[in-house]
C-alpha cells in the first residue's frame, strides 16, 4: 500500500509564495487561479500583532468526495494515493467544487474544466519531488509515503504534534500541518476585516454576510476568492424538475378521483411532466462549462455519483411521462390506467434524486440536513400544484378536481413551512451549516428569504388557497399557484446561494 501525503511545517513558513509561483509555473496556470496559495491571517492587537501562514491546496482524501460525486470518472484516485484528474472526461458540472470540504477545486478559464493541484503526479511518475517542495525555501514542504513507517512524513508526523484541515468531514486528509495556528485552518474562527495587505475593499462591494463567528480571534489578511460554483440556473433546476414530478404524482390522484378521465387529469399533467423535464434538461447542460461533454452521462458514468444516477432518473421519468401522455392523448384508457401507476414512483424518483446529490456535495453543511429529502417531496408537489391550479381555471373539469390540486397545494405549503423552521432554526449538527442557516435568514440572502420565500412563497398562497376551498373563486386559486411558483424560486434560489457561502479555506 502506498499513500503519498505533504507535511506542512508552517513554524517554517514565513509567506514567500514560492511555491504558489511554482504551482502556477509548472501547470501553466491563469491569473486568479491557484491549485495552491498561502493565506494569511492575523491575531492580536496593535502592538501585540501577530501574522500567521497555512499553505492551502488538495488534501488528496482516502475518502475523497470530488471522486465519488464526479459523474464521468474525470476525478480519480491512483494506486499511490494521489486524486488525480483527467481534463478530456471532465463535463464541467462543478459538482467536485461543492463536494470539497477544503476549496481546492476551480474552474481552469482556458480549459473550462475543474482543476487542482495533483501532486505534481507527473512529475512523480519521474521519480521528482512535487514543484513546491522544491522551490521552498524554508523546507517547510515535505512529499513522501504515508504508509511508509521509513519515510521522512511518517518519522516527522511520529515525534511532533500535527493537524489536518476539516477533520469531522471524515474524508481522511493526507495533508498534516505542523506548528499552524488553529484559527489557520479553520475558517470559522477568522473573520473578514474588509481589508487586505494592498488594498481595502469598499463596503458598497462588500458581500453582506455575518461573520464567522461573533468573536472571531484571527483577522484574514490574505487570501484567495472562491465564488459559488452553483447559482440561478440550478435553482431553476429545482423548480421545473418539481413542476414536471409533482405533476406526476398528483395526476394518479387526481385519476384515482375522477377515473373515467379528464384532461386535467391526465393530458395537461403529462404534458407538464414532459415540458418540465425537457426544461430542466435545458438548465442542466445549460451550467455546464463543457456543454458539448453532456452526453459523456451517458457514455461514460460514474455509477457512485448521484449526478450520473439522477440523468437515467430523468430518462426513466420521461420514458414513464411519455407513454402515459401519448396513451391519453390517443385515447389509449387501458394503457393510461396501467401506465399511472409508475407515475408516483418515477415521480418521487425524479425529484428526489437532488437530495441524494445534495448530500453528496459534503462541503456544504447546510445540504446536509436529513429533512432535505421529504422537503424536496414535498416542494415537488407545491410545484406540480401550482402549475395545475394555473390551469385549471381554464378547462371544463370537475370542481372536485380543482378543489384536490387545492388541498394539495394547501397541505405542501403548510408541511414546506414547518419543515423549514426545524431545517433552518432548529439546532444544526456543525458551524458552517448554523452559519450557513444565519446567512439565510439574516444575512445577504434574508430579504429573498423572507420576502420572496416566505411572504410571497408561503403565508400569501395558503391564505389564498384556504380563500379557494372555503368560498371558491377559480381567482383565488390561480393566484395561490402564482405566487406559490414565484416563491418557491425564491426559496430555493436563496437556500442554494446560502449553502455555498461558508467559507471552506
Amino acid at each position: 500500500m502506498t499513500q503519498l501525503g505533504f507535511v506542512l511545517d508552517q513554524s517554517r513558513c514565513f509567506g514567500c509564495h514560492a511555491c504558489t509561483v511554482a504551482c502556477k509555473t509548472e501547470h501553466g496556470m491563469e491569473l486568479g487561479v491557484f491549485r495552491t496559495w498561502v493565506k494569511y491571517i492575523e491575531r492580536g492587537e496593535f502592538p501585540d500583532v501577530r501574522r500567521h501562514f497555512s499553505v492551502m491546496r488538495c488534501n488528496h482524501c482516502t475518502d475523497a468526495p470530488c471522486v465519488e460525486i464526479c459523474p464521468v470518472q474525470a476525478l480519480y484516485k491512483r494506486e499511490d494515493g494521489i486524486v488525480d484528474f483527467d481534463p478530456s472526461r471532465c463535463i464541467g458540472c462543478k459538482a467536485c467544487l461543492n463536494a470539497c470540504p477544503y476549496d481546492a477545486l476551480h474552474i481552469d478559464p482556458n480549459s473550462h474544466t475543474a482543476a487542482k493541484c495533483n501532486f505534481c503526479a507527473h512529475r512523480v511518475d519521474e521519480g521528482l519531488k512535487p514543484a513546491c517542495e522544491v522551490v521552498c525555501p524554508a523546507e517547510a514542504i515535505i512529499s513522501g509515503d504515508l504508509d511508509d513507517p521509513d519515510s521522512e512524513v511518517s518519522r516527522i508526523l511520529g515525534s511532533l504534534a500535527s493537524a489536518v484541515r476539516a477533520p469531522e468531514q471524515g474524508t481522511g486528509p493526507n495533508v498534516f500541518y505542523i506548528g499552524a495556528d488553529h484559527a489557520s485552518l479553520n475558517p470559522m474562527l477568522v473573520k473578514d476585516a474588509g481589508a487586505y495587505l494592498t488594498a481595502e475593499v469598499h463596503p458598497t462591494q462588500r458581500q453582506k454576510l455575518l461573520p464567522m463567528a461573533e468573536t472571531a480571534p484571527a483577522t484574514a489578511m490574505y487570501d484567495i476568492p472562491h465564488p459559488a460554483p452553483w447559482g440561478w440556473r440550478v435553482s431553476s433546476y429545482f423548480l421545473s424538475k418539481g413542476v414536471a414530478a409533482g405533476a406526476m404524482m398528483i395526476a394518479l390522484l387526481l385519476l384515482l378521483l375522477h377515473p373515467h378521465g379528464s384532461s386535467l387529469a391526465d393530458v395537461i399533467p403529462g404534458l407538464l411532466a414532459l415540458g418540465g423535464i425537457a426544461v430542466t434538461g435545458v438548465f442542466l447542460v445549460w451550467d455546464l462549462k463543457r456543454p458539448a461533454r453532456f452526453y459523456y452521462l451517458f457514455t461514460r458514468p460514474q455509477w457512485r455519483s448521484w449526478l450520473a444516477r439522477g440523468a437515467q432518473c430523468i430518462n426513466l421519468a420521461g420514458l414513464v411521462a411519455t407513454v402515459f401522455t401519448v396513451a391519453a392523448v390517443l385515447g389509449w384508457t387501458e394503457v393510461r390506467d396501467v401506465t399511472r401507476w409508475l407515475l408516483l414512483p418515477a415521480g418521487a424518483l425524479l425529484a428526489g434524486y437532488t437530495a441524494f446529490l445534495f448530500n453528496q456535495c459534503e462541503g456544504r453543511d447546510l445540504w446536509q440536513s436529513p429533512l432535505l429529502l421529504p422537503h424536496t417531496l414535498v416542494n415537488a408537489l407545491i410545484a406540480g400544484a401550482g402549475a395545475l391550479g394555473l390551469i385549471a381555471p381554464f378547462t371544463a373539469a370537475p370542481v372536485k378536481l380543482s378543489h384536490a390540486i387545492g388541498y394539495v397545494l394547501l397541505g405542501g405549503l403548510a408541511v414546506s413551512a414547518a419543515i423549514m423552521a426545524l431545517d433552518l432554526f432548529g439546532r444544526h449538527q456543525t458551524q458552517q451549516a448554523e452559519r450557513a442557516a444565519k446567512n439565510l435568514y439574516r444575512g445577504q440572502f434574508a430579504r429573498r428569504y423572507w420576502l420572496g420565500g416566505v411572504f410571497t412563497g408561503l403565508v400569501a398562497p395558503i391564505g389564498l388557497a384556504a380563500a379557494y376551498l372555503a368560498a371558491g373563486g377559480a381567482a383565488f386559486l390561480a393566484a395561490s399557484s402564482v405566487l406559490a411558483l414565484i416563491g418557491l424560486w425564491f426559496y430555493e434560489d436563496a437556500w442554494v446561494r446560502a449553502g455555498q457561502s461558508v467559507p471552506l479555506s
